[in-house]
């Protein structure tokens, strides 16, 4: 078991999207990354992985249409507000709170989630196809890692959890792409007591993929409930666990609380920050049951338990 003194980084080139055919890799190979990236996800819920197969151009083209719109005036963002019946569009300064006990979370977002009953786009150059592009790439590795974790958690069936998966970016299926912005603060900005750009939170679905600038400000909650930073690395995406892959596991994975606080250097105060997020979610009808059959937490589908997360946040 490790202490958590940093978040360990998995090299992800045998099993990443470079490779064209994932099935001609040999078994051995496919083996040591699932104990590496599962052993990771056991012990501390966040691993890096390098060598993943996404494309830098595209995570730079998503960062770029993304601030582009995020810049646009409060007037101009409101036409494609989130709706409360939608996990789809932009989401306003501090209307989210993770962490309920602090006020509003000091980001801006723009979810992208096609299964969505309304897909209204910013009309940026660009926008459509990068948000395309990124859910599908996204999407690509993650299926990926989740054979992993089928194969780490010794499953028998080593695409049980691709299975889970299979309506991703369709009806069915509630897996979002978050695009989050978190903006510059001066000194004259009216922060209120006790807020931060994003409260303590574990995530709600099975996995996230977590594509970060250089600003960095990310924490994670070590083992002995202190905050130690999650730093950038260059070409690296952190991937972690969500609480519902943490109680479909019965506890085996472990989904980890994480923030980002607001900086209290001057010069990072003075950057704005962003970051992309692919949340990740089984089909909605996939009745969650502990994975060990234990009765260690009862069965929900996916779906509700989203839902009951989503009321909780807005």
């Amino acid at each position: 078991m490790t202490t958590m003194t940093e978040i360990p980084v998995v090299d992800l080139a045998p099993y990443g999207l470079g490779v064209v055919n994932e099935d001609e890799v040999d078994t051995q190979t496919i083996r040591s990354l699932a104990d590496s990236v599962c052993g990771a996800f056991r012990d501390i819920g966040f691993c890096y992985v390098k060598n993943h197969g996404v494309q830098q151009s595209l995570i730079d083209r998503m960062k770029a249409v993304s601030k582009t719109f995020f810049e646009k005036p409060v007037e101009y963002k409101k036409n494609y507000a989130r709706p409360k019946t939608d996990n789809h569009g932009w989401v306003a300064l501090e209307r989210e709170s993770l962490n309920p006990e602090r006020p509003g979370d000091y980001k801006e977002a723009f979810n992208y989630s096609p299964c969505a009953d309304i897909k209204i786009l910013p009309d940026i150059d660009g926008f459509k196809a990068v948000m395309e592009d990124f859910y599908a790439s996204s999407e690509a590795l993650s299926l990926r890692i989740f054979d992993l974790v089928s194969i780490g958690l010794d499953l028998g069936d080593n695409k049980f959890m691709r299975k889970c998966h299979a309506l991703i970016g369709q009806k069915g299926n509630c897996t979002a792409l978050r695009s989050l912005y978190y903006p510059s603060l001066s000194t004259n900005k009216d922060i209120k007591p006790n807020q931060v750009r994003c409260g303590e939170h574990s995530d709600y679905g099975s996995l996230t993929l977590l594509f970060q600038d250089d600003v960095g400000g990310l924490e994670v909650r070590n083992l002995h409930g202190e905050y130690i930073p999650a730093s950038p690395i260059p070409g690296t995406i952190l991937i972690n666990i969500g609480d519902l892959m943490q109680r479909w596991t019965a506890d085996q994975l472990t989904a980890t609380k994480h923030r980002v606080l607001i900086p209290e250097e001057e010069l990072r105060r003075g950057k704005s920050r962003q970051s992309v997020a692919f949340f990740l979610q089984p089909d909605d009808e996939v009745m969650i049951e502990c994975l060990d059959k234990s009765n260690k937490y009862k069965p929900i589908s996916s779906y509700d338990y989203l839902q009951q997360r989503f009321a909780a946040t807005y």
